[in-house]
Parts: C-alpha cells; structure tokens; sequence
C-alpha cells in the first residue's frame, strides 16, 4: 500500500553511514525530508546529495531536517558521503522495510532494477505533507524548501 499525503509516515530505525541508528522519533517537532534514491555514486544520486549538503544550512535555517534513503548497505554510504563529503545522514534499508512501508514503486532499465526517487516532507507531528515522485535531481532541493517555507506559513 501506498503512502499518501495526510498518513503518518512510518517508523523506522536504520543504520547511517557511520553505523548509528537513525529513528522517525528522532525528528519529533521538526519538519524532515526523506529522499529515496536509486543507489550510491551514480550521477544522478550524487546531484542530489551534493545539492542537498550545499543546502543544508538553509534547511538548518528553516528548522528542516534531511536524510537519504537507499537499499545500499552502510558501508556504501560511507564510501559515498566520504567521496563527496556529504554532511547529511544516508540510511540503509538493505532489508526494505522502510521502501515497502511507504510503498516506492521499483523500476527497471537496460535491465536493472531500481526504485523510484521519491522525497516526502513529513511536518513535526510525523503527518506525510508532499510527496514528490519521480524526481529529476537538478534543482529538486530548492523546490523542496520553497514548498516547505510555504507549509509552515499556512
């Protein structure tokens, strides 16, 4: 089942890049945004954690949270976010438990098999605000944040 705009996001407890465990409830009373992306070190995965790490102050100023979400393992992220100096958390769903949750459609090219980039931005009670599929990495953050600046002002 699909996640939808209005349904509390789900829980989760996964490991980040440096191996600590990362939770839902770590984020109460801050707005979060959760972005799926199809694996480490690809070109597209990279726009967005460079952009999203040359954001981050601008999200810190707008008391906004941001993690990455992929199957790859901890190890991967690490490799990944010590490449590129990414200064925002990697999650590891090696097991899907957080891709099956919130229902991330898988796809496929040239044979391989991928899931779907997707970002949610969850408000600080954990209610699932937007959710963008699909996503085409260039200029996806700023989007973001324009969006959630106007969320908090309604």
């Amino acid at each position: 089942m699909a996640l939808h705009e209005g349904d509390n996001f789900p829980e989760f407890a996964l490991p980040n890049q440096d191996g600590e465990t990362v939770k839902l409830s770590d984020f109460a009373g801050k707005w979060l945004v959760v972005y799926f992306y199809p694996k480490d070190d690809t070109p597209g995965c990279t726009i967005q954690g460079k952009s999203f790490t040359a954001s981050k102050q601008d999200y810190e100023d707008a008391g906004v949270e941001v993690v990455g979400v992929s199957q790859d393992d901890v190890e991967s992220h690490k490799f990944f976010c010590n490449k590129f100096a990414f200064t925002i958390d990697l999650l590891a769903d090696t097991g899907h438990q957080l891709i099956n949750a919130v229902g991330l459609k898988e796809n496929e090219r040239n044979g391989a098999k991928f899931w779907s980039r997707t970002s949610y931005v969850i408000d600080p009670q954990g209610v699932t605000r937007k959710i963008y599929q699909d996503v085409v990495p260039t200029g996806h953050e700023k989007v973001l944040l324009d969006d959630i600046k106007q969320l908090q002002a309604a």
